[in-house]
């Protein structure tokens, strides 16, 4: 077990507010090159400070970073008083959105097995997959990583933000990874429009008690998404 890895363990410990987990699963695949890749790492670094700059939310919400162009933890869950810099993103590669989200869901289950051996509550689990195109790796683990998801949502137990950047897109397949809930549209490159909205919605859930239904700011969705 690496340092940082028996730091994130220690923090279980030390810390016993219950945890939100929050996976992010971003495009960085070739075609975010130039201002899309540069707008996205604003974005998570608005998403960082905001969550920093909460008190609650600072101690509960534990945030992974995954990537697909390739498929890469760039990092893995914890909260952000043990890591409070995001990494720097960059753009290379093809779109191999099922194996990105095999790794973020196993990357969960790992996280939520260290949960229980530390006696730590935790909320309903968030995915946000953010992509601006077609997934292009393997297909057999594409469509087991979209069964996967739906049969999470459907037994409660995983929120699905699905994202589309820019107009090729593939909102078929992100539909599919979210039965129930549409997917929706960036406005132009508003990511951190989005991820302002996010940290909002994760400091209200971090704020309630686990198991208690949260409403989400349905009016702020305008401020960023194409309805």
């Amino acid at each position: 077990m690496n340092e940082l890895a028996l730091v994130e363990m220690e923090d279980l410990f030390e810390n016993p507010t219950p945890r939100v987990p929050v996976a992010l699963c971003l495009d960085c695949s070739g075609s975010m090159m130039g201002e899309p890749i540069r707008e996205l790492n604003e974005g998570v670094k608005t998403f960082y400070q905001a969550i920093n700059d909460d008190e609650i939310a600072r101690f509960s919400a534990e945030i992974c970073i995954v990537t697909f162009g390739p498929a890469s933890l760039e990092a893995d869950f914890a909260t952000l008083d043990t890591r409070p810099q995001p990494p720097v993103l960059t753009a290379s590669g093809n779109t191999p959105m099922g194996e990105a989200v095999q790794l973020a869901l196993d990357s969960l289950e790992e996280r939520k097995a260290a949960y229980r051996a530390s006696g730590v509550d935790y909320y309903q689990p968030w995915l946000v997959l953010m992509t601006d195109g077609k997934p292009n790796g393997n297909n057999f683990v594409l469509q087991q990583q979209i069964t996967r998801v739906a049969d999470m949502v459907e037994r409660k137990k995983l929120t699905v933000f699905p994202i589309g950047i820019g107009s090729d897109a593939d909102m078929n397949v992100l539909a599919k990874f979210s039965p129930g809930r549409s997917p929706l549209r960036l406005q132009g490159l508003k990511f951190s429009d989005f991820f302002s909205w996010l940290s909002k919605s994760v400091s209200r859930v971090s704020q309630s008690t686990p198991g208690d239904k949260v409403t989400l700011d349905v009016d702020g969705i305008r401020g960023w998404a194409e309805l």
